[in-house]
């Protein structure tokens, strides 16, 4: 039986971060956004007391797209998507399993967010970054890691909310995993980045030794045509082999234009560098589109979704119309990501290939990265998009002290080469072995002294007012 527990607090913080370089993808570029902090304290029924934490950026955009609302007024959407969340949970005052109440506050969650005019992906942040706390202090109540922890499936996931699975299929899943020791980082180009030179996608000082490419799309099939043949001219003097992903963030009006970008894949030459070793596509419509859009024969090149992905049913409706992969992104949650991961590997027994991919937009060196890593490498994710080194100066705004603990109590993923504590990246790799720490992947938390309450967001009807 999976331990039960009770909800005895829940505070939010917030840094500053501020990027080393642009990042632009779909309509958007980012200079600066806030990272949250989450902190919640437990009783564990017949253990005492603990503390867990969680981090993620707030990032603007993303999460909510519409053309109506500033970069600033989507951050505040997910500042109240946190708020409703902390009232829900907290009204639950009786003790219960982690995935209990995730599962018994996730209907209200999108429901009273809906009424906010928050979208269900922004209305899910609330909980999946509250629920990586509970994880993180549940685990360190029981003193184990993450990794055996959900062996034993700690949390009680269970298929309530994915009916489609069996009671068991979760249990079965968890208990045949065998964590990933090392996972593969694949290094980002964004729309603004350098493609050729010094400072661009081949240079190793830019690209730490990546074998995996993660390509941004903006939407027009003759521009993308075009970049991607100058990326792959690039990529070509590596010196050693790779595979890239592409991702349109939403940016296909349609499926004629994802049609026409297909068929410059398959028929033009000087994309064959990029196509010959392209492993799928991302997100390439917007998601109300998407839901309405059946693949056909595009099916055949391999898509995920990933701002579709905003519910449990998400997975099984996207695999209808011809999609065979969806995002695991712990800011979206983490029970879902797992979840998932049942479902691709249960699909994938009758000999179609079913997968989950591991992509951050949103984790910064310490919590963030650790949970996100963690989570992919039980999963079996065996490289991840990590935006985060490359667009922030090693762990930004963090207090030197703070950096200097998550370096000395994980030297596998952290070093000091003379700039700062950076993610040590080796061949290529990330190293998962000091996430076998006792609690969610880590043995550290941030310097909570030094991080600043959350900023009360102002209603949505106030901003347009």
């Amino acid at each position: 039986m999976a331990p039960r527990l009770k909800l005895r607090g829940i505070a939010f913080f917030e840094r500053p971060v501020h990027f080393a370089r642009p990042f632009r993808f779909g309509a958007i570029t980012i200079n600066a956004t806030p990272q949250l902090f989450v902190r919640v304290e437990i009783e564990v029924e017949g253990r005492g007391s603990a503390v867990g934490a969680s981090a993620e950026l707030l990032v603007p955009k993303w999460f909510d797209k519409r053309p109506e609302l500033s970069p600033a007024q989507t951050v505040d959407g997910l500042r109240r998507s946190l708020q409703i969340a902390r009232g829900l949970y907290l009204a639950r005052t009786g003790f219960q399993t982690a995935f209990d109440l995730h599962a018994a506050c996730l209907g209200a969650q999108v429901a009273t967010c809906a009424k906010k005019n928050i979208p269900a992906l922004a209305a899910a942040y609330g909980p999946a970054e509250i629920d990586k706390a509970i994880l993180d202090a549940l685990l360190r109540a029981a003193e184990t890691s993450f990794f055996d922890g959900m062996a034993g499936n700690i949390a009680g996931i269970d298929a309530r909310l994915s009916p489609d699975l069996k009671e068991t299929d979760v249990t079965t899943f968890l208990s045949a995993r065998k964590p990933l020791p090392r996972v593969a980082i694949r290094h980002t180009v964004g729309l603004d980045d350098i493609v050729e030179g010094k400072g661009g996608v081949a240079d190793v000082h830019e690209n730490a030794g990546a074998r995996y490419f993660k390509l941004k799309l903006s939407g027009d099939p003759s521009a993308d045509a075009t970049r991607l043949a100058r990326i792959g001219t690039e990529l070509e003097a590596l010196g050693h082999d790779y595979k890239v992903t592409l991702d349109a963030n939403e940016q296909y009006a349609d499926l004629d234009a994802l049609h026409a970008l297909v068929n410059r894949l398959d028929h033009d030459a000087a994309l064959r560098p990029i196509a010959s070793r392209l492993l799928y596509v991302e997100q390439p419509m917007p998601r109300d589109i998407t839901r309405q859009s059946p693949l056909g024969s595009l099916a055949a090149r391999g898509f995920i979704i990933d701002e579709a992905d905003d519910s449990y049913d998400a997975f099984p409706a996207a695999r209808a119309l011809g999609y065979h992969g969806i995002s695991s992104k712990s800011c979206k949650g983490l029970y879902k990501s797992i979840v998932n991961a049942t479902r691709a590997a249960k699909w994938s027994e009758g000999g179609e290939r079913f997968f989950v991919t591991s992509e951050d937009l949103t984790c910064q060196p310490g919590l963030a990265v650790q949970q996100d890593l963690a989570l992919g490498a039980l999963i079996g994710v065996t490289h991840a998009e990590r935006n985060g080194h490359h667009y922030v100066d090693g762990f930004g705004e963090a207090p030197a002290a703070e950096a200097q603990a998550f370096a000395a109590a994980h030297p596998d993923l952290y070093a000091d080469a003379g700039q700062g504590i950076r993610l040590s990246i080796h061949d290529g790799d990330l190293l998962t072995g000091s996430l076998h720490a006792a609690g969610f992947a880590t043995s550290v938390d941030p310097d909570w002294p030094a991080l600043r309450p959350l900023e009360q967001p102002t209603s949505l009807q106030e901003q347009l007012a």
